[in-house]
């Protein structure tokens, strides 16, 4: 998480705990001119489109306030979804066990991208599994991380 990242995180967390929603992560992409800051918020009852509007709301005016982003900006709330993006390392332990996709900022082994089994992850280390071999990953390298859990569809389970 960059520091614009972190301080977002710091300055919006208590506004959508507030409204009974958890910040699940936050996003600064800046493909231009005009960047996009895009939170994930997450709630035990789901979140639909609604959430996301009354979310975008209350953190627009925060922002307004407090000024965090100079210029122009986008602004976009969503749900994690089911292919979630990881964020911090507890947002991994559900996920032991599952597919992942991570993108490291340096290559570890050569490699920048690993796609395989979670096997562990703690606040150092993330460990993948991925053609048999063990990979052992500095969370403080990890740029972006994705969990693809397993859908029982059958069952409607997921």
């Amino acid at each position: 998480m960059s520091g614009k990242e972190a301080l977002l995180m710091q300055l919006l967390a208590p506004t959508v705990e507030a409204m009974g929603y958890s910040l699940w992560g936050i996003e600064v992409i800046s493909p231009g001119r005009r960047p996009t800051v895009r939170l994930y918020i997450d709630a035990e009852k789901g979140v639909d489109v609604d959430d996301c509007a009354q979310v975008s709301h209350q953190i627009s005016g925060v922002l307004d306030v407090e000024d965090p982003i100079s210029g122009e900006y986008t602004l976009e709330v969503s749900s994690p979804g089911v292919d979630r993006l990881l964020f911090h390392p507890d947002h991994y332990q559900p996920y032991v066990g599952e597919m992942v996709d991570i993108r490291l900022r340096l290559p570890v082994e050569g490699r920048r991208r690993f796609k395989g089994v979670l096997l562990s992850a703690d606040a150092e280390m993330v460990v993948v599994r991925f053609d048999d071999l063990e990979f052992n990953l500095p969370f403080r390298s990890i740029d972006r991380a994705r969990a693809h859990p397993k859908l029982d569809i059958g069952s409607g389970k997921s």
